[in-house]
């Protein structure tokens, strides 16, 4: 049996961009994703702090260093800048794994969405 359990994380930034007219996914600048463990791709669950919203997407590498989270296509309507998300991933594993994992977490400066 394989259990779920958070792989990686990054908890706080603030959304910079909702690009409605984009196809869907989140932006994340790719320092971030790098800290975090998180690839291009990947599937991802936003958490937003200020409405409640929950969901999930998948990730497209931004611009090292430019701080960017961008909210594309449908998700952009679950959050608009200035709001804070929480962007965690999941993996499966078994039991005996899961007691001696430990995920990655990150924290970035809310301001300016960098380490």
């Amino acid at each position: 049996m394989l259990i779920e359990m958070m792989k990686s994380k990054i908890h706080r930034v603030t959304v910079t961009e909702a690009n409605l007219n984009y196809i869907g996914s989140i932006t994340i600048d790719s320092n971030l994703l790098e800290a975090a463990d998180i690839l291009p791709g990947q599937r991802v669950w936003i958490v937003n702090n200020n409405n409640g919203e929950r969901f999930d997407t998948y990730v497209i590498a931004g611009e090292p260093g430019s701080g960017v989270i961008c909210l594309n296509g449908a998700a952009a309507r679950k959050a608009q800048p200035g709001d804070i998300v929480i962007i965690m991933t999941y993996a499966h594993m078994t039991p005996e794994e899961a007691k001696v994992w430990k995920p990655t977490v990150i924290f970035p400066d809310t301001a300016t969405n960098k380490l």
